[in-house]
């Protein structure tokens, strides 16, 4: 078998299209030959770095996302259900401290697992449940969802407000920058020594062909019920 091929996924949880991006991808982890791997950044600094602004500026945006959500939520089968107050869930209120804590759930475990689950509780927080994701409690809520221990909760509401979290969190949105982001998710393929880059939850299959995969729709499931 050849080498796997290292996919970076670069997400936030304040962002729907994020979500949808992060489900894809974890479910073809294990049916394609990658090394998956989660690179929480901050979408805040992601706009403002690359000097995009808010699609909330455009009215005509704000109404086609509505609408282009809630099909991609039945499209993805991802449970997406639109917060009372989106863009103050993703403008005001933020996700610098949800991100910080994610990346020091990355730090502890030193992979991706607890990531994942953590990610994924996150998200439902924001886009199923209306719930806050700003406050530590809020966070252990979510840890707790995704079976972290008392112990290991509470060393990670220690380390997520540290120097050196902060420092990893913004070191990683650099790196995003880096490539080219302008907004999340951007998923980054490391083909041949070159970096392949892709933004957004809609170029799955452009992906594949990069990679030498194949693609078989956003539930590969359902195309392989056997998988």
């Amino acid at each position: 078998m050849t080498s796997k091929k290292v996919v970076e996924l670069f997400y936030d949880v304040a962002s729907p299209y994020s979500w949808l991006g992060f489900e894809v991808i974890c479910r073809y982890k294990n049916m394609w030959n990658i090394d998956l791997k989660f690179r929480p950044a901050f979408l805040g600094a992601v706009m403002k770095g690359s000097g995009n602004k808010s699609p909330t500026m455009v009215q005509k945006k704000v109404l086609y996302m509505d609408k282009d959500l809630n099909r991609l939520r039945d499209y993805f089968n991802v449970p997406m259900q639109h917060p009372a107050d989106p863009i103050g869930v993703i403008f005001k209120k933020g996700s610098l401290s949800a991100m910080r804590f994610l990346t020091a759930v990355q730090e502890r475990e030193g992979g991706n697992t607890k990531a994942e689950q953590v990610s994924r509780e996150l998200f439902l927080r924001i886009w199923n449940e209306d719930k806050d994701i700003t406050e530590p409690g809020s966070l252990s809520e979510a840890a707790v969802k995704a079976g972290l221990s008392e112990s290991e909760i509470k060393e990670l509401l220690e380390l997520y407000t540290s120097p050196k979290m902060k420092d990893k969190l913004r070191s990683t949105t650099q790196d995003a920058l880096d490539y080219g982001a302008f907004g999340l998710p951007l998923l980054v393929c490391h083909v041949n020594s070159k970096a392949e880059v892709f933004f957004g939850s809609d170029r799955f299959e452009l992906m594949a062909h990069c990679i030498g995969e194949k693609w078989l729709g956003p539930q590969p499931e359902k195309a392989h019920p056997k998988l």
